[in-house]
């Protein structure tokens, strides 16, 4: 090894703890990292892959990482570039198969490959009319879940038709119903030569399982395997993964059973134990240093998973922090003001509001609050509703910002002047409704190019074009307004969580041992976005129903009832 990849190893391995370390220099293959809640996962696999070319034991051009969300791929390229490792090929499960996928059909059959499906609702409407089936929107919305869980379970259409008959079926459509609805959207699916988004990784898992030249040209090319976030590779990507390896085993998979709450999709929170049980020689490391929340928030975590096989987390911090605080409001709309109330608080004591998270479990809930907050004078955003890139006023400004000239202006009095003309000032309005929320946005664009540097206009905008790819998206000055599923892999300084009662978390359907262990890593992932302060509410009525608090209180309360003096 030469004194340059010595340096350039060492400089790689500085600043990481000792389990940190240890996972990087963990090499080869089969290896399994358990990573805990905000221990630094992705800084110790990119670490671990910027290790191993810097070591020379990867090729940079033959590793390929895995991840669930573009948003992480993004994040994972921009980190292993700046370790030196920018030749790795970071790309979500989809992505990786449709480019495979685009480059070999054309090959195999001599034509073009079919188009892809945007979404199914529209051609699962013209298949239930052939079958004389009348379906509201709700329905053709749960029709398509189902078509999305065979596939992810990598089913046959026979394998569905015995599950049909033992798996509740969306309401009003009966087994044989859904089955003859199966193959009649695979039928005109077919007919118009389209392919629907879990059809790209199928027809790849199955050109490398019947193509041998195929298969040979995509190992030849990625040696090296990580995936991240395997707690929620479903049966189907776990195929196409063991079509990419061949007989190889130099694979890393990283993960955490605690945050397995995509059971719906595929994911099993015992992938990880089973990748273990498959390759007993793998070597298994732990990352349980928690380096985003106090320790009063971390106990709170492992109370809640204590005796379940879960890593335990410590704080990294010698913080203690405050304990995490449950009380009970009289209904929804009082629970809904006092939470926008400690908000207010929160920013009144200098917070800034999109440091503030409300977590719910339905996307329904947010109503409520989002009146409540404009009560309050504060602005929020509802994550997973309409993208910030996507959003109308910020489109227009890119668009305007793609064709202006670099005339020389620093960036941001270019950008300050573009989105001027479209209603922006330097002052938010006094109201908080659609205006307030698009001054907001533009706001954060003014703000990303305060923070540009010495870029260019052009390079401004392309920037801004990487951030829409990647979904690398501002962050608001804005109360953040988001369900438990849509929060994960994010975290904010102050999280509150709301409707922690008996029928919501756990949700009302869920009744076996199983669902209900859903339910629980589902508030585990809710408490561990929170960094410094987090609290836990709920309503005694809705409605004329009257509530029970959720059972889960009752063993993260440290004996506190809640509602009480001392819960709160």
């Amino acid at each position: 090894m030469t004194d340059r990849v010595l340096t350039d190893a060492d400089r790689i391995l500085a600043g990481l703890d000792e389990q940190q370390r240890q996972a990087a220099t963990t090499l080869g293959g089969p290896v399994a990292i358990l990573a805990g809640a905000g221990t630094g996962k992705t800084r110790a696999i990119t670490h671990r892959i910027a290790y191993g070319v810097a070591t020379g034991e990867q090729a940079e051009h033959a590793s390929l990482a895995l991840t669930f969300t573009s948003r992480a791929a993004g994040e994972m390229r921009t980190r292993l570039a700046r370790l030196g490792a920018g030749g790795v090929q970071a790309r979500t499960f989809h992505a990786a198969a449709l480019a495979q996928l685009s480059h070999f059909w054309p090959r195999l059959t001599g034509s073009a490959m079919p188009r892809l499906l945007p979404q199914k609702a529209s051609l699962l409407a013209d298949a239930a009319a052939q079958l004389r089936l009348r379906l509201p929107t709700a329905q053709l919305r749960d029709a398509a879940g189902e078509i999305e869980w065979r596939k992810s379970q990598a089913m046959t259409m026979e394998d569905y038709g015995l599950q049909a008959r033992i798996r509740p079926m969306p309401t009003g459509i009966a087994p044989d119903a859904m089955i003859d609805l199966h193959m009649a959207y695979e039928r005109v699916k077919d007919e118009r030569r389209q392919i629907d988004f879990e059809d790209v990784l199928l027809a790849t898992a199955g050109m490398l399982e019947r193509e041998p030249v195929v298969a040979d040209e995509v190992r030849s090319r990625y040696r090296h395997f990580t995936v991240d976030e395997y707690q929620d590779v479903s049966p189907m990507q776990q195929r196409l993964l063991a079509a990419w390896l061949g007989d190889r085993r130099d694979v890393c998979v990283v993960g955490d059973p605690s945050q397995t709450i995509y059971s719906f999709a595929g994911a099993d929170p015992a992938s990880l134990n089973r990748f273990v049980h498959d390759h007993p020689d793998a070597e298994v490391v732990r990352l349980e240093r928690s380096y985003r929340s106090t320790a009063a928030i971390v106990g709170c975590a492992n109370r809640l998973m204590r005796g379940r096989d879960a890593l335990t987390l410590t704080a990294a911090s010698g913080e203690p922090g405050r304990e995490p605080s449950a009380t009970v409001h009289g209904n929804d709309s009082a629970e809904a003001a006092a939470v926008a109330a400690a908000c207010r608080a929160q920013v009144d004591a200098g917070a800034d509001p999109g440091d503030i998270a409300v977590l719910t479990r339905f996307h329904a809930q947010a109503g409520l609050l989002e009146q409540a907050l404009a009560g309050v004078g504060l602005s929020s955003t509802v994550r997973g509703s309409t993208r910030f890139f996507e959003i109308p006023v910020v489109k227009r400004a890119v668009l305007m910002l793609r064709s202006a000239p670099a005339d020389g202006r620093p960036v941001f009095q270019a950008v300050a002047d573009i989105v001027m003309g479209l209603g922006y000032s330097a002052s938010p309005p006094a109201t908080h409704g659609e205006e307030r929320a698009q001054w907001d946005a533009l706001h954060a664009l003014v703000t990303l190019a305060e923070e540009a540097g010495g870029t260019d206009l052009p390079g401004f905008a392309r920037d801004l074009e990487r951030r829409a790819a990647t979904e690398h998206e501002p962050t608001l000055a804005a109360v953040t307004i988001a369900t438990i599923h849509a929060a994960k892999g994010l975290e904010w300084p102050h999280v509150h969580v709301i409707g922690l009662a008996e029928g919501l978390l756990p949700v009302s359907h869920a009744t076996t041992l199983a669902e209900i262990d859903e339910e629980r890593r589902l508030l585990y992932v809710a408490i561990t976005r929170a960094q410094r302060s987090l609290s836990l509410t709920w309503a005694r009525h809705s409605g004329h129903a009257i509530r029970q608090p959720s059972r889960f209180l009752a063993e993260i309360g440290g004996g506190s009832a809640p509602g009480s003096a001392a819960a709160r």
